[in-house]
């Protein structure tokens, strides 16, 4: 077998993903059902020249990060819905500070301890709105191996490109189950590197003007430069600041530059979209089942079609609404109380069409649970 060839757990496709993006600094604490992350990197990473820390908890775990990340190092951490809780504050300070970094949530029944070794998908809106504030956030899921290296992969890319936190929500299912997976030759996927600035040593640097692109070159700090970075409002300097003005620009900056640029960040999978009347639409490992009916009924002649999300934030609603546009049933298929479909609602032109597909009980979600409410729905011809 080749060495690209592997057969792993989703969590393992992670980390090799990780490494590939240009990994060299993880923190981490451990918790079901992200473990293997956190294990697997405290062999990886220091066999290939990085640095693995175990902390005492997930709110040193992201401090660590945001740090090493500031020192021009790319960095990951991986938790669950528990420690995702415990990370907020240090997010919200990656978010208002710009610091590239990528957390990995691999999903888990909640709240509170919840259902530790079990299947869910609600940490959905509390990835979205998490953090206090207004913000903006790049959320990215996946459903296969393959696919969870590729969007591991584009994670860091969009943490490096936009200098911003990036969260990986994967789920107990994805993280855990093993199938195969090709890793790409080195070069084969783009990596976004650090983009650093021009300006010499000794001369003003400002690491909050952008420039006319958006972006904000960085230096690393410690070396060349002295800046200011802090979690309250600031001016280009990177001060605090009360002035209304610049906190305006400032905020509008943080969102606008997530905000303008979502079809770049976002990603979706279709699949037999072209003539669908009903419309499924689902992520994670949820997808996996919904795919199967969508496959299945097509042979058997219905016009099914699947949107699977790839990007739950910021969400597509532009493409929501036009691949919608024309389906009498529009079936949102998720492990949750209808986080996502909520979101769907909104996109589409008669939210009324929309219908929630879902298990909240820890069980994942069967082709069968989806065919039920098929016929529900397409016997009441709703």
């Amino acid at each position: 077998m080749s060495e690209n060839i592997k057969f792993v757990q989703g969590n393992e496709a992670c980390v090799e993903a990780a490494l590939y993006a240009g990994l060299d600094f993880f923190a981490g604490y451990p918790i079901t059902p992200s473990t293997e992350i956190a294990e697997q990197m405290s062999v990886r990473l220091p066999q290939i020249g990085g640095k693995f820390i175990q902390m005492e908890d997930e709110i040193s775990s992201v401090c660590a990060i945001i740090g090493a990340s500031l020192t021009g190092h790319k960095v990951m951490t991986a938790t669950s819905g528990p420690g995702f809780s415990l990370m907020q504050e240090g997010l919200g300070y990656a978010i208002m500070a710009e610091i590239p970094s990528v957390i990995v949530n691999v999903m888990r029944g909640g709240p509170s301890t919840g259902l530790p070794t079990c299947p869910s998908q609600g940490d959905v809106l509390q990835a979205r709105w998490g953090v206090h504030g207004d913000h903006a956030i790049i959320a990215l899921t996946a459903s296969t191996h393959q696919d969870v290296f590729d969007i591991t992969v584009h994670a860091f890319n969009m943490a490096e490109t936009y200098r911003t936190p990036v969260i990986l929500l994967f789920d107990e299912v994805v993280g855990h189950m093993r199938e195969k997976l090709v890793i790409p030759e080195k070069g084969e996927i783009p990596v976004v590197d650090r983009m650093r600035t021009s300006v010499r040593a000794g001369v003003d640097y400002h690491p909050y003007l952008p420039r006319e692109d958006g972006r904000l070159p960085m230096s690393d700090f410690g070396a060349e430069h002295r800046y200011n970075v802090t979690g309250l409002a600031h001016d280009m300097w990177g001060f605090p600041t009360n002035n209304p003005d610049v906190v305006h620009t400032q905020l509008r900056h943080l969102t606008d530059k997530i905000k303008n640029n979502v079809r770049t960040i976002t990603r979706c999978r279709e699949y037999f979209m072209e003539d669908a009347r009903t419309v499924l639409i689902s992520y994670g490992s949820s997808a996996r089942s919904a795919f199967h009916v969508v496959k299945n009924r097509r042979a058997r002649g219905e016009r099914l079609g699947l949107l699977e999300l790839q990007s739950l934030w910021p969400f597509p609603y532009g493409l929501i609404e036009e691949k919608c546009a024309k389906a009498r049933h529009i079936v949102v298929v998720e492990m949750n109380m209808g986080q996502i479909t909520r979101a769907v609602k909104r996109a589409v032109r008669n939210p009324d069409r929309v219908v929630l597909a879902n298990r909240i009980d820890g069980v994942f979600i069967t082709p069968t649970d989806i065919k039920n409410i098929l016929r529900l729905i397409q016997g009441k011809g709703v």
